[in-house]
């Protein structure tokens, strides 16, 4: 049965989340029917800001929001979540507005849902990408030898790491990546005569392995990468990949894994994404809304 509001929606209080929050940020995703991911919310309550609405009732959150800043060109937003004894009230789309009023003009990007995409559209966000969940355990098809050399990252790898993804991505992500060696569970890079050409990870969530980022100089680089996450984990993979790679899509499915939900890549306050989306084949977590 729907809770009611004690006042109304625009005199909610919104407040920042701290990591003390994760589990309530968690109860939340359990709440909508997604998995919990406190390991996923670790990461961004740490790398990024939250935002929240406290249910008057006393059960945990009614509503949250994180955005990812990565300076004045870009931040990313994730997780806006409501939960669904407080759906379709509005709530979300005055969280929306707190958050693009505390961005301070700089330009904004997320992932949509279909069902949050209208909201995205009616708040000035325009479509400007797609991208296509892949899951499944991973079976490799034929010998794809490469002149690429994959190995484990190691901490020298940071710098250099740090360095193809700002020119990749177009911003600098150095906060969030100087935190994912704790995050993940396996990191890998791709060399040619020495020079890193490319980089992927693999984190846990929900009893899969998630692929992302992935960064890479073609698609037979990608392939290397992912081969290499593949072989370190006995868990299925799951991956996010830019909807404009096919070539990439259609040796996933070839090698078992099977097309989930898309998503649509939306921004606010720029026509397009920065950076280089021909060597961008995955992020680092699609956190949709």
């Amino acid at each position: 049965m729907p809770s009611s509001l004690p006042r109304p929606i625009a005199e909610l209080p919104v407040r920042r989340l701290t990591p003390g929050d994760l589990v309530a940020c968690a109860d939340l995703c359990e709440d909508r029917g997604w998995p919990r991911d406190e390991h996923r919310w670790g990461l961004l309550l740490a790398a990024g800001t939250g935002y929240g609405v406290d249910d008057p009732e006393g059960k945990g959150l009614m509503a949250s929001c994180v955005v990812t800043s990565y300076g004045p060109r870009l931040a990313a937003i994730g997780m806006l979540l409501v939960a669904e004894r407080y759906a379709r009230r509005g709530i979300a789309r005055q969280l929306m507005h707190h958050v693009i009023a505390d961005s301070g003009g700089a330009p904004l990007s997320l992932y949509a849902t279909a069902a949050g995409q209208p909201l995205y559209e009616q708040l000035g966000f325009s479509v400007v990408g797609r991208a296509q969940r892949v899951t499944g355990f991973f079976r490799p098809t034929g010998d794809r030898s490469s002149a690429v050399t994959v190995r484990p990252a190691t901490a020298e790898d940071l710098q250099a790491m740090v360095r193809l993804d700002s020119d990749v991505f177009g911003t600098d992500r150095t906060h969030v990546l100087a935190r994912l060696p704790a995050y993940a569970d396996h990191i890998r890079v791709a060399q040619d005569g020495g020079r890193l050409i490319g980089y992927a990870a693999a984190w846990p969530s929900d009893r899969t392995h998630v692929v992302g980022p992935l960064i890479a100089r073609d698609t037979a680089t990608a392939q290397a990468l992912v081969t290499s996450l593949a072989e370190a984990t006995d868990l299925p993979l799951r991956a996010d990949i830019d909807a404009r790679h096919t070539e990439l899509l259609d040796w996933f499915e070839e090698c078992g894994l099977r097309p989930g939900t898309a998503t649509t890549v939306m921004t606010h306050g720029a026509p397009d994404l920065p950076g280089d989306w021909t060597r961008r084949y995955a992020p680092l977590t699609v956190a949709t809304g």
